[in-house]
Formats: structure tokens, sequence, C-alpha cells
């Protein structure tokens, strides 16, 4: 064989890998590494090298398809396939990867408070139309409050349809009792979370990433420009503020780049730390609820999107980045530049965006929501306690109010929870039981607070006669 013959060998070899590199093929692979995960976890004293050799080489297949696919959410779940394996076979290693993922958060939160103030103040100054931004606010609330009311309703049927907590017998670790305490310390620190809307000081709430405060002072900031009479002063600072939402949307690009790495890192870090092992006294809780909230995307979701006339392929295509990135780091702030910029890309437009996707981040987390309702009733349930239809209704009526507006309270959903065991006459300790598998279920929870925010700024753009160049 000549070297010409070779050459063109070796193209049609890589033209063939190319085109069998589809999505198809990746969700296969992608599934049977997750099986061979269960596998590991259900047969420990299965032969060890033959599987890892093979689950290293389905990994590597992954990798290959997301390189000739160039997708973002492709290297994101390869990642974090890599991670759980790396977890597993090299704990050590693994814990020392975290610090990828404090990086990656740490660049993050840098760019949240810009990328709202310049996104917010552009779109409502840039409009002048006060009138609208009232609206919005109202229609915002009024949708997060329904939505978020029947995901707490779903989690409470679905934990009471499989009661996963009857019978289950766990002994907490010493590790986890000491999360736990540092964690209900927060409870100590009682605050009017109504007045913590408001920002004391811009520069703190910066420090501090309080999201709802950012969004209040550029609101007010935006309605002030919009004010302003002297056009000259006005265009200047219109101009400054699209010049640094331009430049922290290349920021967001940037950054973006170490997304794969920091998914690496957060789940192999994970696992090193939890082990495979933990899932499976709990499972029955976490399968709850991960069907819940399947059921609540295909019941409640799809119909809004349906009703809303979004068009449903094209806005998965848009969402699918952001969602992927929240569900690997189990962190929401994680995904919410890409969530704008996607959103924006989507159609939305840019003082929507800058509206709805940060104040939904304190007042509809619809997976969080779901999650503290079913997790409340599991608690009782493994207590021996049985809560009648009346006292459910009535945690839920609780949780309606407390799930809203602690979104940057670390643990928020740990100390929300424990309040809620408090309330029923428990011992708040004994939800120290969930930590151990938390960030199993954070995963699926928090993914499912950036789809539902990224749908609600489109269901929000539509109401707003401002999608209608997006057809359905």
């Amino acid at each position: 064989m000549g070297i010409k013959d070779g050459i063109a060998y070796l193209y049609t070899m890589w033209n063939t890998l190319k085109s069998a590199a589809n999505l198809k093929v990746y969700l296969v692979i992608f599934g049977l590494l997750l099986s061979g995960f269960a596998v590991k976890a259900f047969l420990p004293n299965a032969p060890r090298g033959m599987f890892e050799t093979l689950r290293f080489i389905l990994i590597a297949m992954l990798f290959l398809i997301a390189f000739f696919r160039r997708k973002m959410s492709l290297w994101i779940f390869s990642a974090m396939v890599l991670g759980i394996e790396v977890g597993m076979d090299f704990p050590a290693f693994a814990l020392e990867m975290e610090r990828f993922a404090k990086i990656f958060l740490r660049l993050i939160k840098t760019l949240v408070a810009p990328l709202i103030f310049a996104t917010l103040v552009v779109g409502i100054a840039g409009h002048s139309n006060l009138k609208q931004v009232g609206r919005m606010g109202l229609k915002s609330i009024l949708y997060f409050e329904i939505v978020t009311t029947v995901a707490l309703f779903i989690g409470l049927l679905a934990i009471n349809v499989t009661q996963a907590g009857k019978g289950v017998n766990v002994e907490v670790n010493e590790k986890v009792k000491e999360k736990s305490t540092e964690l209900l310390a927060q409870r100590a620190e009682h605050k009017d979370h109504f007045v913590e809307i408001f920002p004391e000081n811009i520069a703190k709430s910066i420090a501090e990433n309080s999201v709802l405060q950012i969004v209040v002072f550029s609101v007010i900031f935006a309605i002030g420009l919009g004010m302003v009479k002297h056009e000259q002063h006005k265009l200047t600072m219109l101009r400054m503020n699209e010049s640094l939402a331009e430049v922290m949307f290349k920021f967001t690009d940037i950054v973006m780049y170490l997304a794969p790495l920091a998914v690496f890192g957060a789940l192999s870090a994970t696992v090193a730390k939890s082990g495979v092992d933990v899932l499976m006294s709990l499972m029955k809780l976490v399968g709850t609820l991960y069907a819940a909230l399947v059921v609540f995307i295909l019941g409640v979701l799809l119909p809004i999107a349906l009703i809303a006339r979004i068009p449903v392929r094209k806005f998965l295509t848009a969402v699918s980045e952001p969602v992927s990135l929240a569900f690997a780091t189990a962190s929401s702030e994680a995904a919410l530049p890409k969530a704008m910029e996607n959103m924006e890309r989507f159609g939305v437009p840019k003082h929507i965006v800058g509206f709805v996707i940060p104040t939904g981040y304190s007042f509809n987390l619809d997976g969080t929501t779901l999650y503290l309702s079913l997790a409340s009733v599991f608690i009782a349930q493994m207590s021996g306690i049985d809560l009648s239809i009346g006292e459910q209704i009535s945690i839920c009526l609780v949780l309606m109010l407390t799930s809203k507006g602690v979104a940057g309270v670390r643990g928020a959903s740990f100390v929300i929870l424990a309040g809620t065991v408090a309330s029923m006459g428990l011992d708040p300790e004994k939800a120290s039981v969930i930590l151990g598998i938390d960030a199993v279920m954070d995963m699926a929870r928090t993914s499912v607070n950036v789809l539902g925010n990224c749908l609600a700024t489109a269901v929000i753009a539509r109401s707003e006669g401002e999608l209608e160049h997006v057809k359905a």
C-alpha cells in the first residue's frame, strides 16, 4: 500500500467514524456506562479489571463523539461519566480534582452581578416602558406561585404513592452529623426574607452574590436612568451598559470552556466522598424524586409550553447546555449566565431575560419545592408518623412561603427541610439522613429549577407579545 493509498484509507476511516458519531450512538454508550456503574454497586465482588477497562473504552468513545459533534452538553455529560469512574476507582486523586469545580464556580460568581446589571439596565432603560416592568413583575410572581404550588402537590402525591420512608432505618455517620450541625446553625439567624429582598449596600450584595438584591437594585437604577431627561447623559450610560453586557457574554463563553473540567472535578469528588453504595439504602427515595420530577416536566411544564405556543424542539436545543451544566454541577449559579445567553439567542428580548431568570432563581424553584414536600413526608414516614391529608396540605402551605427568597443561603434546601420537620414535632437532626444522598437528588432538582426558569422567560415573553417572531 502506497502513501497515497494509506492517506486515502485513513481519510475514509475518519469519515466513517465521523458519520457514526451521532446522538443515538452516544445515548446507547451512555446507557451502557450507567448500567456498568449499577453493576459495580450491586455486585462489588465482580471481576474488576475487565469491567473497568471496558468502561474506560466506552468513556473514550463518548469523548470522541463529543469531539466530532462539538456540542458543549455532550462534553459535559462525558466529563460527568468520567468523574463518576475516577471517583470510584481513584478516590484520593478525585478529591484533589474538586478544586476545578471551585475555580469554575468562583469565575461564574464574578460575572453574575455585572451581567444581570447590564442586561436589566439596557433592557428596561432602553425601552423606557415602566408600565411593562410592573406588568412583567406581576405576571412573573403569579406564574411562579402557581407552578411551584403544583410542584409541591406532585411531590406530596409521589411520596404517598411509593411510601418510600416506610421501614427505612439508616445509620448517620459522623461526617454527615457534622455537616448537619453546621447547616442547622444557620437556623439560629432569624431573618425577615421580605426585608432581605432589598439591598442595603450594593457592594455587599455583589460580594455575597445575593441575586435578588442585585435585580432590585438594577431595576430601580434602570427606572431612574429611564427618567433622566438629559439625552446625552442617558445615552452615555446606556452605551456603557450595552458594551458591558456584550463583554460579559464573551466572558461567559471563555469561562464555559472550563465547564467539562469543573463537572469532572465536582462529580469525581462527590463520588469519592459519598461512594455509590450510599444510594442503595435510600434508592427508593431517589427513584421517587426522579420519577416525580419527570411527571412534573411532562405533566406541567410541557403543557405550559404547548399552551404558550413555545417551539418545544427549538426550546430544548436552547436549554440543553444550561440544564446539563446545572445537573452535572448541582449548581443553579453555574448555569445562570449560559441560560440568559441562550434564551436571548432563542428569541426572548434582553429585558425579559434579565428580569425573569434572576427573579426566578429566588421565587421559581420548581425542583426544590417538589423535593421539599416529598422529603418532609419521607422523614415523617421514616419516623413512623402517619400524617393526615390535612396535615400534609398544611405542610405544603408552610413550604409555599418558606421556600421563597432563600436561594442564596448555603444548604438552603436542607435548612428549610429541617425547619419543616421541626414544625411537625420531630427532631431536625432526622433530616440529616438525607444528606448522604443529597448530592444525587440536588442534581435533578437543580436542573429542573433551571429548566423551569428558562420556560418562564419564554412564557412571559409570549404573554407580552414579544415572542411572535419565534414560531411554534
